[in-house]
Order: C-alpha cells, then structure tokens, then sequence
C-alpha cells in the first residue's frame, strides 16, 4: 500500500539529515508546498520529489535554502551550528515571502540542559528555545549557550553554570585535555576529552570532579562534537 500521509508526518531520517531539516523548515514555514517551492524557487512537483526523498538534495538546493530562507548552509547541509547564526528569527520563514531583521543583540542563550537527553544538540538551536541574549567583550555572538545542571565537572564548570559552544565540523581533531559536549547515539555529555593510549579507537571522557569515574567509548560512536568555548556563570555575568 502506497504511504499517502504528508512527508513531515512521516518518520524523520535517523541521525539527522538535510531532508530531516528540510521538513523542519517546511513544518516551520506554515503554509502550502506550492508557497514553500515558489519561495525557493523551483517547480512544486520537484519540490514534493525532494520532500518525499524521491530526488537528491543538491548543493545546488542547499544553496538556494540558504539564500531564500536565510539559513545557515552549514546547518542545513551538514548539521553544523545553528538555523539562524546572526538573526535567529523565526519570522524568516514568513510564509508572505518577508524576511524582517533585527538588531543582533549578542550570543543567544538557548533554554536547553546540555547534559539531559538523547536529543541532537544542534536539532535543538530554534528560535523556540532562545532565553534571551549575552553580549560580553571575547564571547562570539555566533556561538549558542546553554545550561550545564549537575557536579561532575565542578568546579571549573560548576552546577547552573552555562557554556559557549562552537561546533566541531572535523572530529578527527581534537584539543586533548579540553572540555567538549559529546553526542552519543543515546545521550550527550560534557567531559574533557583525553587519548586512550592502550586503546587505539578509544577515548577517554574525563571529569574534573574526582568522584566521578572516567569513562572510555568508541571514537567512532561520537556523533558530533561542541567545544566549550566559554565558561559563564552568575557571578561572571555580574547577577
């Protein structure tokens, strides 16, 4: 039997995909699939082929998401960042075609625990979970901030302190010794990442509280990597 449900109601591709946030974006938008392909650009029936997977999406496509919905190429390419590194403004998507701007008013601060649930980060970094904005001289404006809730890598990042991150795009190079946000298939963590040198393919997730047990996995079961950039917390932030 022929699946007949509209493709947002369909399963979303596992680990995250262009078309994932393609349907995302359409979801987003709130009007028909002939306003969303007019709005990129391209013939409906193409845009319902690409919608359903029934046709690749292209560089050429991506590039064109980028310039007509005023998203970041690398998110929706690769899952990089977040949608709207400088606006984050859900009103991009205006479904009349208007694109209106704000004064960018610094780094947003994402409503999100960082070390709770299995969710993707990056899937997470919507206009929906903005808390509000930081602008403090060495914080990049570009960089999402999130909540860090628990003792495991106090004191340098204590409990209901918040973090910089910025995406890692090579996994292959990490800063031994450096605080990261570790995406799992099944949960994130922040640890210090640290070299298992009687275990090649291995590394070590470190915590800066010594109660904690260090814990050691498959480099390849990283998904994705956020390197902690900045360290804010309540008196830093003068509250």
């Amino acid at each position: 039997m022929t699946d007949t449900r509209h493709p947002l109601h369909q399963p979303a591709d596992q680990g995250g995909s262009p078309l994932s946030r393609l349907r995302l974006l359409f979801d987003r938008f709130g009007a028909s699939q002939a306003k969303f392909a007019s709005r990129l650009g391209i013939d409906p029936s193409a845009m319902s082929k690409i919608l359903t997977g029934k046709m690749p999406i292209t560089d050429q496509f991506c590039n064109r998401v980028a310039v007509n919905l005023g998203v970041s190429k690398a998110w929706f390419k690769y899952g990089e960042g977040v949608p709207y590194p400088r606006t984050a403004d859900v009103e991009a998507l205006d479904a009349e075609g208007e694109q209106p701007r704000r004064d960018h008013k610094g780094a947003p601060v994402y409503d999100i625990d960082v070390t709770a649930g299995p969710t993707p980060l990056d899937t997470m970094f919507t206009e929906d979970n903005i808390a509000g904005y930081v602008n403090l001289p060495g914080l990049n404006a570009d960089n999402p901030i999130v909540h860090v809730k628990g003792d495991s890598m106090a004191p340098r990042i204590p409990h209901d302190s918040y973090v910089s991150l910025s995406a890692v795009t090579d996994p292959s190079l990490i800063v031994w010794g450096a605080p990261y946000v570790v995406q799992l298939e099944n949960y994130r963590l922040l640890k210090v990442l640290k070299p298992c040198p009687d275990k090649p393919g291995y590394v070590r997730l470190h915590s800066y509280n010594a109660d904690y047990d260090d814990i050691e996995v498959e480099r390849s079961a990283i998904l994705k990597l956020f390197r902690v950039e900045n360290v804010l917390t309540w008196q830093s932030l003068g509250i």
